[in-house]
């Protein structure tokens, strides 16, 4: 018999959730000039069914879930009897399931074929790729995401299980607990899926045998200790009869818990969802006119209100939310998974891959993670490359610094490994350059996922998930510790002070920090600022970060923990030259923060001046006066500052030249000024 069609209005709003769930976010078409015109955005021009709130199918409840099991254990059966109980299926489904099963010669009607879409996966009976189905019951809305449990397919189980809120696991009742089944356990809970719900399946087949199911339980719930699940639960079920999907069984009588269906409808939605930190990813700054300036995207976490203060991160300019617009009105609140435009009350700058959030509430900022990644691509991961790491609608170049091991989905050991394969999952360390600002997956699994891309093919490798901070980052930018010195000395003082050295030189002592990129231009303006002073009567001391490395460092590499040491030591050089009344000129790149707060904190206030040399990446790849970039490039220099390894710009620099912009004898003039007006030099 036939089933009842869906109603115009159902299969609408099922077609509407269909395009809204695959986007998720306001496209340009969507929020230009002409889309957010008075006339295009009137409730005349919308279509009344769609923009019906009242309507209760649009109030309802959503639940993402996802399939997964051995090959053939029923997962697409069981979406089918789902979808058919439930009166799901449209007429024309259901005639050519019909005419499909009969032209293999099967006795009943597959209801796997609803799912099953790929013409390979008809032939061979499995599923390959992820798919995707829509319906609703009068309790609640669903997305199921079909994913195929055969080992070679375990990226496609990821991509289908990362938005998901209940991950369904069939287990056949004639084969037990099998590998497979402990695998998706551990990608479920790897991917921090908060309800786990255990179907066994063809219970048929081994006469709805209480002893079988039980056995499976226990051995299953042993197994699940192992992992992170927040909630386990088992139904013993037949797929193909339709057994404690839909309608309670009378065959199993010794079962007294819900049905599936009962189950889905009544589990707690949002268990996954932060509602606490707001976190909104710009995804284009919308400006139909000179008089209104919005920020359009979709809130990753959190919720946001008029009038609520906020920071725009990387810049940490602050503001308050003037308004927060949804579609066709200003509400007064958004919450997770909103598309909303907000506008502030300041003028500010706020681009593309910026992040808002609260202004106490801050997430975390850095720029080495520790990670877990699966591999999607047939090309093998080589630590030598360098990536795109799409994080929220911001992109970074990134590379892996370190594969710690290589995770066995079958066993959960952890293996040792120099690459990842196709399908393969393994916890790395990631260094970005620039800082990433994110909450670790287990809290937020919006603003701890990102992908990696190909950054020659453009082709996506890997999915991730970000645990927390890289240890070694604490060993980097961590508050700094007690200065060190060796055991039993003294300090010896000279008998000619600082001041004295002052008095005669004419000028004051200082440290000139020059940082940028390799090739920024650095040792080219220090040289000429160091010829100027000198023909001006001053005493200098020229540290380059090259020379030092020729005797001085040279026993030192470009590890993190190596480039700390090298601005360790160069810093308490340049100290011991301070204190002799010498202008001391530091040319390094010095790439991380603390390391340069660090020198400044060895001198008195206003004596270390930071010269932020400034130039794009891309114009110093061009010039590449010693051929070190098309090296890096090329996998030949590891750890290489802007490449493959990052540079933390200064916030809040004493001076700031551009040498992409500027001449070097202009910006010589600035230096020569800028020390003048500090007092540290007398000019004309």
């Amino acid at each position: 018999m036939l089933h009842d069609k869906l109603t115009p209005k159902t299969a609408l709003a099922a077609s509407t959730q269909s395009q809204t769930s695959s986007a998720e976010t306001l496209s340009p078409e969507a929020l230009s000039p002409e889309a957010l015109s008075p006339e295009a955005l009137s409730p005349e021009a919308l279509s009344p069914e769609v923009m019906n709130s009242s309507d209760p199918y649009y109030s309802m409840d959503l639940l993402r879930f996802t399939t997964a099991g051995s090959v053939d254990d029923g997962k697409s059966t069981l979406i089918g009897r789902l979808l058919y109980d439930s009166k799901a299926i449209f007429e024309d489904q259901m005639e050519a399931m019909e005419r499909a099963s009969r032209n293999r010669g099967d006795t009943y009607v597959d209801l796997a074929l609803l799912t099953d879409g790929l013409r390979a996966e008809r032939e061979q009976g499995i599923t390959i790729d992820v798919a995707y189905r829509y319906f609703a019951t009068p309790k609640r809305k669903f997305i199921i995401a079909d994913t195929p449990g055969h080992i070679q397919y375990t990226r496609n189980m990821v991509t289908g299980a990362s938005t998901a809120e209940l991950a369904i696991i069939l287990i056949d009742a004639r084969k037990g607990v099998v590998t497979q089944s402990k695998r998706h356990g551990f990608i479920a809970s790897l991917l921090e899926i908060p309800h786990i719900l255990v179907a066994v399946n063809k219970m048929d087949l081994v006469d709805y045998d209480e002893e079988v199911y039980r056995r499976i339980v226990t051995e299953y719930s042993e197994f699940a200790t192992k992992l992170s699940i927040q909630d386990l639960t088992f139904i013993p079920i037949s797929a193909l009869q339709g057994d404690n999907v839909v309608n309670k069984s009378d065959k199993t009588s010794w079962y007294d818990g819900p049905t599936l269906l009962h189950h889905l409808e009544n589990v707690n939605v949002g268990a996954s969802r932060n509602l606490v930190d707001f976190r909104f990813p710009v995804q284009m700054v919308v400006r139909p006119h000179q008089d209104f300036r919005g920020f359009a995207g979709q809130i990753a976490s959190g919720t946001i209100s008029p009038g609520e203060e906020i920071v725009v991160l990387p810049s940490g300019t602050a503001s308050r939310v003037r308004a927060v617009h949804a579609f066709t009105e200003e509400v007064q609140e958004a919450v997770e998974g909103d598309s909303v435009m907000i506008t502030l009350e300041d003028e500010i700058d706020v681009s593309r891959g910026d992040m808002i959030v609260r202004k106490n509430n801050l997430p975390q900022v850095s720029n080495q993670l520790e990670c877990t990644i699966c591999w999607v691509t047939e090309e093998p991961l080589n630590l030598q490359s360098t990536y795109i790491l799409q994080h929220n609608s911001h992109q970074v170049r990134a590379f892996v610094a370190d594969l710690n091991y290589r995770i066995d989905v079958n066993t959960l050991h952890r293996e040792s490994a120099h690459t990842l394969q196709l399908n393969e999952i393994g916890r790395v360390k990631i260094t970005t350059t620039q800082p990433l600002f994110f909450d670790p997956y287990r809290l937020n699994r919006n603003t701890g996922s990102f992908i990696l891309i190909d950054s020659y093919t453009n082709v996506t490798v890997a999915a991730g998930m970000i645990r927390r901070r890289a240890s070694t980052l604490e060993e980097v930018i961590s508050t700094q510790p007690d200065r060190q010195k060796s055991a039993n000395v003294v300090w010896e003082s000279t008998e000619i002070s600082r001041e004295m050295r002052e008095s005669r030189n004419g000028h004051r002592a200082a440290v000139l920090w020059f940082t940028g990129l390799s090739g920024s231009g650095k040792s080219t303006v220090a040289r000429r600022l160091e010829r100027r002073l000198f023909e001006h009567g001053c005493q200098t001391t020229y540290l380059d970060g090259d020379n030092v490395r020729h005797g001085l460092n040279g026993d030192l590499g470009f590890s993190p923990a190596d480039r700390k040491e090298n601005i360790r030591r160069v810093a308490e050089v340049a100290r011991l030259a301070f204190d002799h009344g010498t202008l001391t000129i530091c040319t390094f790149i010095s790439p991380y923060r603390a390391d340069r707060e660090s020198a400044r904190a060895l001198l008195p206030e206003g004596r270390f001046i930071e010269v932020y040399v400034k130039c794009d990446l891309e114009v110093v790849k061009r010039r590449d006066p010693k051929g070190l970039y098309a090296k890096a490039l090329a996998g030949e220099i590891p750890e290489f500052t802007g490449i493959s390894s990052p540079y933390e710009e200064p916030t809040d620099p004493e001076i700031l030249v551009e040498t992409d912009v500027q001449s070097v004898d202009d910006i010589v003039e600035q230096i020569m000024d800028e020390l003048t007006r500090r007092g540290l030099l007398n000019y004309q």
